[in-house]
């Protein structure tokens, strides 16, 4: 079987390719430049972990327009991080592309680093979605292309110790794109469950 998947350079997406490529899947890694803030270290770190995977096949869509065009708190500095994180779309245009390139290299499936639907914040994170997309995908590719989530099942504190168990590091999650995680942004913020 072979899966286009998507790839931020964060640490969920990573640990499902890291997970794919230990079942033994065709990986075909996409990255999507959509406009973000953090676009510069979220690469790099994508790089660098797909390098890491013996990967050499990374693939990135530049649809920096996007973000131009759909501002948020992700892509328009001038926006809040937090408050004006929800980027309408963002979770489609996704699967879309990576549908689309599932279909020109032959791929059975793509797949999306989501977590459990009780972490969901936005209504492109639960798995109705999942499912309609998936759906939708298949009649508008002619052929049948499976929509996966293989951490769906994962809390963010179960993602972590997954990772640590398969040696994921160097990973970026942070929304603001700095040097430093903020550790004030959903991303961070999410990184502290089970701190007291």
């Amino acid at each position: 079987m072979s899966v286009v998947t998507l790839v931020s350079g964060g640490l969920d997406s990573t640990l499902v390719a890291y997970l794919a490529k230990e079942e033994g899947l065709r990986l075909h890694p996409l990255f999507v430049n959509y406009g973000q803030r953090a676009l510069e270290r979220e690469l790099a770190a994508c790089k660098r972990a797909m390098a890491k995977l013996g990967l050499d096949n990374l693939e990135v869509a530049d649809l920096s327009g996007f973000g131009a065009l759909i501002r948020s708190g992700l892509t328009d500095p001038s926006q809040r991080v937090i408050e004006d994180a929800f980027t309408p779309g963002r979770n489609m245009l996704f699967l879309l592309v990576a549908s689309a390139h599932a279909y020109k290299v032959g791929a059975d499936a793509v797949s999306i680093g989501l977590l459990h639907e009780e972490t969901a914040l936005f209504p492109d994170q639960t798995s109705r979605f999942l499912r309609e997309a998936e759906s939708l995908i298949s009649r508008i590719m002619g052929r049948e292309i499976r929509v996966l989530a293989p951490l769906a099942a994962f809390h963010k504190d179960e993602v972590i110790a997954l990772a640590q168990i398969k040696g994921v590091e160097g990973t970026y999650s942070c929304h603001m794109g700095e040097e430093e995680p903020c550790g004030n942004c959903i991303a961070c913020n999410e990184f502290k469950v089970g701190e007291a």
